[in-house]
């Protein structure tokens, strides 16, 4: 991109941004009726992910860094997930940095590094939401967007949200959605729902306002699927040929930001 042609698209962003904000700026009437119905499509897709049984798809995630000299990076990684209410889920993510499977059959959880040939497991008994508890408050190893996989999904979304924003449509894979945009103190974030009679999320990004040039994280879904039937051996967890058994802190770049990255200069 040459000087002239950054010049232009800095120019047509800052246009956008004017248009958005005198498009936004409507009367107190207006902005009541659009936070209702915002939030009125934010339920309705969480009753209808809370009524599926069973839920596939794929994912891709973008998660940004902003390293101390103000660049920043984009790491990428993509994967699936299959689920069955209310204790079953398995999850594949492959990136740059990482290569893991998550297992969790009601009773035990186990994590395998697939490039390395090693797995960890502890047991964790209870619901699909208690896992998720679990593994962010005990293990410090919280799973990125799994509020969108909580029985309660509305719930947990709009803890502590100030400020709500229906943006109107917008095309996500193909599909036509919803874009609504939340505030709270310490996150922005926004979700494109899928419009029609199965309002899935097709985009969930969550912004950091309390790191230099908010840095975001994304995962875009595709390949949504509802109502297959799970067979008891599914969500068994098939040891690997050759894999050896480690504890679960000796597992290694097995999360979205690798080992060789370092937080806040520490």
């Amino acid at each position: 991109m040459n000087r002239a042609t950054r010049k232009s698209f800095a120019q047509a962003i800052a246009a956008s941004a004017v248009a958005l904000v005198l498009t936004i700026g409507l009367g107190p009437s207006a902005t009541v009726a659009d936070e209702a119905e915002a939030k009125t499509l934010l339920k309705t897709m969480s009753d209808y992910l809370a009524a599926q049984k069973s839920i596939s798809f794929a994912y891709d995630t973008n998660l940004e860094i902003v390293t101390k000299d103000h660049q920043k990076l984009l790491l990428a990684s993509s994967g699936a997930v299959d689920l069955s209410r209310p204790d079953r889920f398995r999850a594949t993510r492959h990136g740059g940095f990482a290569n893991v499977e998550m297992v969790f059959d009601g009773k035990t959880l186990t994590l395998l590094g697939k490039d390395a040939n090693l797995y960890g497991q502890v047991d964790i008994r209870g619901t699909l939401d208690h896992l998720v508890d679990e593994l962010r408050d005990k293990y410090q190893r919280p799973v990125p967007g799994a509020d969108l996989l909580l029985s309660k999904v509305y719930d947990e979304l709009m803890r502590e949200v100030t400020d709500v924003k229906d943006l109107g449509s917008g095309v996500i894979g193909g599909t036509e959605c919803d874009h609504l945009a939340f505030r709270t103190t310490e996150v922005d974030w926004q979700i494109w729902i899928a419009q029609g009679e199965h309002p899935y999320p097709c985009r969930y990004v969550i912004t950091s306002k309390g790191v230099d040039q908010g840095p975001q994280y994304s995962v875009q879904i595709r390949d949504w699927t509802t109502g297959n039937e799970a067979e008891p051996g599914d969500f068994a967890f098939k040891v690997p040929t050759d894999a050896k058994q480690v504890d679960l802190k000796d597992l290694t770049d097995i999360d979205e930001l690798p080992t060789q990255f370092s937080i806040e200069g520490q």
